[in-house]
């Protein structure tokens, strides 16, 4: 299925239905009275979580989406039947945005999530709802309420633990096919990524991490050139990226400093935090020589970029130095995860300890006389 990310679609929620002028024509009840009853609401609009979708595609070609109407009011007091909702499923990390101000609406990130983009219109009130004693016999009913129609905008950023970084051919989608179930499509010539693969890295039966592979980059990415920029967006959801670097002297950039350099410049340009966050240096295709020159030719880089934060040296082929990598890096998004929870943790003891603050200055100050 093509990748799509971004989409546009109109979204109207149901109109209330009228209230009823109605009365009571009983044989022995002479004065029988109003007895119009209220319109059903409108059907709303909500937008559902799934886990099973990765992509927008499906609002390529369905773009508008209505919600039932309420039903009218009617005699003996009946309420009218309520217009039925629709609930539009989307994929996990989609960002909904109102096309026409840009506010954010929400953002659904988890399976079975609902969020309310459009709500259905109130039903309108019978004329029994107008009864006095000075008016027996009101003709008075309030029509139902429109319901709310909207521009909506998605923006989809993949949902990962992890994203692999690098030039086109730089070994992402090797490696994802080998430490996961993914099948992405592999050539020995460059841009065959044309769509981010998510795959499921099982460290054993209860740990596991997803791990995205993002179309390569070429220089100028952040300006828009070739396909990258389009998928920068994905990496800041991510929790650690993998910076693979092509060791192979078919690379598109031989030297392997430039390599990094470049690539580091495009995350700088795109900005929104991308470039400060967690990075390993990974360095790819080391089979492609001997040991002692690969572990060299890595070593000589990482000095020369002044390197400080971790870096591996791993054949995707042969398997050396995959189970090493994914072990550690299975450790550290443990170790991040474990201090999310004791930061969120600390967070909602100072919180606690405010509203027992708040709650014992409650009593009223009063000036000495």
């Amino acid at each position: 299925m093509r990748f799509v990310d971004e989409a546009q679609i109109t979204v109207s929620a149901g109109k209330g239905g009228d209230g009823s002028a109605s009365f009571r024509r009983e044989k022995y009840i002479p004065r029988g009275g109003p007895d119009g009853g209220d319109g059903g609401r409108g059907g709303s609009v909500f937008l559902e979580g799934d886990s099973g979708l990765n992509t927008l595609a499906d609002f390529r070609h369905t773009r508008r989406f209505k919600a039932q109407n309420g039903q009218g009011g009617s005699g003996r007091q009946k309420t009218g039947k309520s217009g039925e909702d629709i609930v539009i499923r989307v994929p996990l990390g989609t960002i909904v945005l109102d096309a026409e101000t840009e506010e954010r609406i929400g953002d659904v990130t988890e399976d079975g999530q609902r969020l309310l983009v459009a709500r259905g219109g109130k039903g309108g009130l019978g004329n029994v709802h107008f009864k006095s004693s000075t008016n027996r016999s009101p003709r008075r009913t309030v029509p139902g309420g429109p319901g709310e129609t909207r521009e909506l905008s998605f923006e989809l950023k993949v949902l990962a633990d992890v994203g692999l970084l690098g030039f086109p051919n730089a070994g992402k989608s090797t490696l994802i096919s080998k430490v996961s179930a993914a099948k992405p499509k592999i050539a020995d010539y460059p841009f065959t990524t044309l769509h981010p693969n998510l795959g499921v890295v099982r460290i054993d039966v209860e740990r596991g991490f997803v791990i995205a592979d993002i179309p390569g980059l070429i220089e100028g990415a952040a300006e828009g050139q070739g396909l990258g920029i389009q998928f920068l967006k994905h990496l800041q959801r991510t929790r650690l990226l993998l910076h693979l670097v092509d060791m192979a002297p078919t690379a598109v950039e031989t030297d392997l400093v430039q390599q990094v350099c470049k690539l580091e410049d495009e995350m700088r340009q795109y900005g929104e935090g991308l470039i400060e966050m967690p990075r390993w240096l990974v360095f790819t295709k080391a089979d492609l020589m001997t040991e002692e020159e690969a572990l060299a030719q890595a070593e000589e880089t990482v000095k020369a970029l002044e390197w400080e934060g971790p870096w591996y040296l791993i054949s995707s082929l042969s398997g050396h130095g995959t189970r090493e990598l994914m072990g550690n890096v299975m450790t550290r998004l443990e170790e991040i995860t474990a201090a999310e929870q004791e930061s969120a943790a600390a967070d909602e003891m100072a919180s606690q300890a405010l509203e027992e603050d708040a709650g014992d200055s409650d009593e009223i100050w009063e000036p000495q006389k």
